[in-house]
């Protein structure tokens, strides 16, 4: 028995070599990517600013005109100023403005399962024209369609009309497709939360993903800008929130004390309504005392206690009379 050449396991390597790579090459699959998710939700966000600022600069266009007829064509401005967005970025191959910031990008899917080599997981064509239309038509078309039929359907009542069977069929048939449009967007985002993938179910439908696109860089904005607007957002949301339940005439007593020497103030006390701590612009006097009262507070203070004392001498207040006019009783 002859041994075979000290070189043979040379060729037998080069030989299977090739047919080696050539069949794990074909059994490979798109390469898994994480997508943060953050991110994705940061570029929702960031576009609803972007519309809302253009539609601040473009309502400032017309603030000459007849006030409110902007308002009856807010819809019309809405869905005006989304298909601009579309048209420049998504129609044109291009992320929308918000997209762009947080370094994402549109890929079809569909085209990215049927190739055989990825290799770094990022690759694959962006939409097709029927994927594009197909977005314009639902995010565009479909929002001012469902705007202006909510709409309508509130200004004719038809949830309150029993005389018209078909109107108040037609407003349970849009509550319920409403319901359960909530309800699969409500499902869409826990497989979001999960897998990563689609944010809403226009990008779920079409099989548009979104993807890096430069591996190089995860986003755009800086986490401490962010961390600033957060921060800034929250609190003017707390400020909206505590304002209403403060009382004015309170907290100018609280800073008064700050804002003014004692001098000022003593000379004051003679001519500010006691009740507000301001300078009445409809001077009253209470009788007897002849203590001057704004009108409407020492009206108030009467018609909610007849037996209302003046808060400067302790007096029982039996009538008040203009600074320098008609007793009123």
């Amino acid at each position: 028995m002859s041994l075979p050449p000290h070189d043979a396991w040379i060729h037998t390597s080069n030989n299977f070599l090739p047919r080696w790579k050539s069949l794990s090459l074909s059994h490979q699959s798109t390469i898994p990517i994480s997508i943060s998710r953050v991110n994705q939700v940061d570029a929702a966000r960031l576009d609803v600013e972007m519309s809302a600022m253009l539609k601040e600069q473009l309502v400032k266009v017309f603030s000459l005109m007849k006030p409110g007829m902007l308002f009856q064509y807010e819809a019309e401005l809405d869905a005006f100023l989304e298909f601009l967005i579309w048209r420049f970025s998504i129609w044109v191959d291009k992320p929308t403005p918000g997209i762009a910031l947080m370094n994402l990008r549109y890929r079809n899917e569909r085209a990215v399962e049927s190739r055989d080599k990825v290799r770094t997981g990022l690759e694959g064509p962006g939409l097709t024209v029927a994927q594009k239309l197909w977005y314009c038509i639902a995010t565009v078309g479909g929002q001012y369609i469902w705007a202006r039929l909510q709409s309508f359907s509130a200004f004719r009542r038809w949830g309150d009309t029993e005389q018209r069977p078909l109107a108040r069929r037609l407003w349970t048939l849009i509550q319920r497709i409403e319901g359960i449009y909530r309800a699969a967007s409500f499902g869409n985002l826990l497989i979001f939360l999960c897998t990563g993938r689609y944010r809403n179910l226009i990008e779920r439908a079409l099989r548009a993903r979104l993807v890096y696109g430069s591996p190089n860089m995860n986003r755009a904005v800086s986490f401490e800008y962010m961390n600033r607007q957060l921060v800034w957002n929250e609190f003017s949301e707390m400020l909206l929130l505590l304002l209403p339940l403060l009382n004015s005439s309170s907290v100018k007593n609280l800073l008064r004390p700050f804002s003014k020497d004692k001098s000022s103030s003593s000379a004051e006390d003679g001519t500010a309504c006691p009740i507000c701590q301001a300078t009445p612009t409809i001077p009253f006097v209470a009788l007897p005392c002849q203590h001057r009262y704004c009108y409407y507070c020492l009206r108030t203070r009467c018609a909610a206690a007849p037996s209302f004392r003046c808060s400067r001498c302790s007096e029982p207040v039996v009538a008040m009379q203009r600074h320098g006019g008609v007793l009123t009783e």
